[in-house]
């Protein structure tokens, strides 16, 4: 379990396919700061995808992908040197500082346009369409893992707004029109979904 408060970034150092262990994927990523106290086994998201840490040397973690995170995910296209945002899994007792996040990604969507604006940058993006019902003005969003509100939605493109220091701390200050992110639709809205 997450809240999308992202944590820092990591640098993508290493990627091998069809490993040893029958993995689609293995990465190393350098967590920095973010790997202190991590041990084996713990969960960690990465760009909003939960993955399990399978080796630790020092501030560098390898993360093991099935085919499935593959396919439903942006992290099969990631290359080596790219960054990627980091959260730790959520501790009991402390603040639920965004909303639930589950870091199982729903679908890759598209940045069609990015609009600077004095105090705040606005990202549209375009929702794949089995998801677009699940995305609501106002609702809860997360993007590459961080919690965001949804600012406006029309068909199948919607839009946040990130303030600077959510784009200092994330691999948004790097993100351009035409870059797939992992979205994942609010829980909650999907249980009210699976009611009627």
């Amino acid at each position: 379990m997450f809240t999308g408060i992202v944590e820092g970034v990591g640098k993508v150092l290493d990627i091998k396919q069809n490993t040893k262990n029958r993995s689609a994927i293995q990465m190393t990523v350098d967590l920095g700061k973010n790997s202190k106290g991590l041990k084996l086994g713990q969960s960690v998201a990465l760009n909003g995808v939960c993955l399990t840490v399978t080796k630790i040397d020092k501030s560098k973690c390898n993360f093991e992908m099935i085919e499935e995170t593959t396919k439903k995910t942006d992290l099969g296209n990631l290359k080596v040197d790219e960054i990627v945002n980091i959260e730790r899994s959520l501790k009991v007792g402390e603040r639920l500082e965004g909303h639930f996040v589950l870091g199982h990604v729903d679908g890759v969507g598209t940045i069609t346009k990015i609009e600077k604006k004095p105090k705040e940058v606005q990202i549209w993006f375009e929702v794949p369409k089995n998801l677009a019902r699940f995305v609501v003005q106002k609702g809860s969003i997360a993007i590459d893992g961080i919690s965001l509100t949804v600012v406006d939605v029309k068909k199948n493109l919607a839009s946040v707004c990130l303030i600077p220091h959510t784009i200092g701390v994330t691999n948004f200050s790097t993100r351009k029109v035409g870059d797939k992110i992992n979205i994942e639709t609010d829980i909650l809205g999907k249980y009210l979904l699976k009611q009627e």
